[in-house]
């Protein structure tokens, strides 16, 4: 038996693996912060027999309500993601399991991994009216890049509309979110995606925070700074991710801004935020 975390947003710390019935888990906190709740891992055992995985730390993790009726989700093959048995007793979210195939991940929710990431990033680009902006560098060295939707210079008149994700990485249903919303927009077969296209300029920043995610953080970035607090004073040294964002936004203006948002307690993806960061880049603007 081996449990490993060592891929695209992995995150967990072996205590006990020694029996399939006592294994014990804990989450590691986001680096330079104590926020924790998002794991993944993968389970390789080729005994078919029923593994009971405890998670010895839940009762300490950021939001701990978001325990009650919450199932954790696995898959064989990482695209087909299902629902296993998962209590929480106050203290230990335990994951009750047997599997079918020598292999199994487990997720905190179904991950959007950063390969996907690129893969809509390039898709995205290939429609007429998208082009793909990178607009710097996050503090490990990746790309912070803009999906700009219908941006040509006759059009500077339209409404300026920009929708940002997963600022927090652990809510990676927020990318999901993004990924059908572009599906939809960018179809030209769609009448109501034409009428908007017609009528306005987007802005897409699908991921956030892709430091976050790929380390398996819940809710920070590579140097543990909650984003969606830092839209008041963003600097490159802590935050480059909003820092960047925000200048471009001072530079295009924004009529509407929907910052996508998602969690354990709700069946659906929300909107967070959003009065709070267009205060600030309108009143910038004047």
């Amino acid at each position: 038996m081996k449990i490993s975390s060592n891929f695209d947003s992995g995150n967990i710390h072996v205590i006990n693996a020694t029996h399939p019935e006592n294994i014990e888990l804990a989450i590691n906190k986001d680096n330079s912060s104590d926020f924790f709740q998002w794991f993944h891992f993968k389970l390789y055992n080729t005994q078919p027999v029923t593994h009971i995985l405890r998670i010895i730390n839940a009762g300490q993790a950021a939001y701990v309500d978001g325990w009650e009726n919450y199932q954790a989700v696995a898959s064989y093959d990482r695209k087909h993601w299902f629902r296993v048995p998962t209590t929480f007793d106050g203290q230990h979210l335990v994951i009750e399991f047997t599997p079918a195939h020598s292999s199994t991940y487990f997720a905190y929710f179904t991950p959007y991994s950063f390969e996907r990431h690129h893969d809509l990033l390039q898709c995205s680009q290939l429609h007429s009216q998208c082009e793909l902006e990178v607009l710097g560098e996050t503090l490990d060295g990746r790309d912070i890049s803009l999906l700009k939707i219908n941006e040509q210079k006759h059009n500077a008149g339209q409404p300026k509309i920009w929708i940002t994700a997963r600022q927090h990485p652990g809510e990676s249903m927020a990318e999901w979110f993004v990924e059908g919303f572009l599906e939809r927009l960018l179809n030209n077969n769609d009448a109501t995606s034409r009428y908007i296209l017609a009528n306005a300029c987007i802005y897409v920043v699908p991921n956030m925070n892709p430091d976050g995610s790929i380390r398996g953080h819940l809710r920070t970035n590579a140097v543990g700074i909650n984003l969606n607090r830092e839209w008041q004073s963003p600097s490159l040294d802590k935050s480059p991710e909003v820092y960047l964002v925000r200048e471009r936004m001072l530079i295009t203006g924004v009529d509407m801004f929907l910052d996508i948002h998602g969690d354990e307690a709700l069946p659906y993806n929300f909107v967070a935020g959003c009065k709070v960061v267009h205060h600030i880049v309108t009143s910038k603007q004047h």
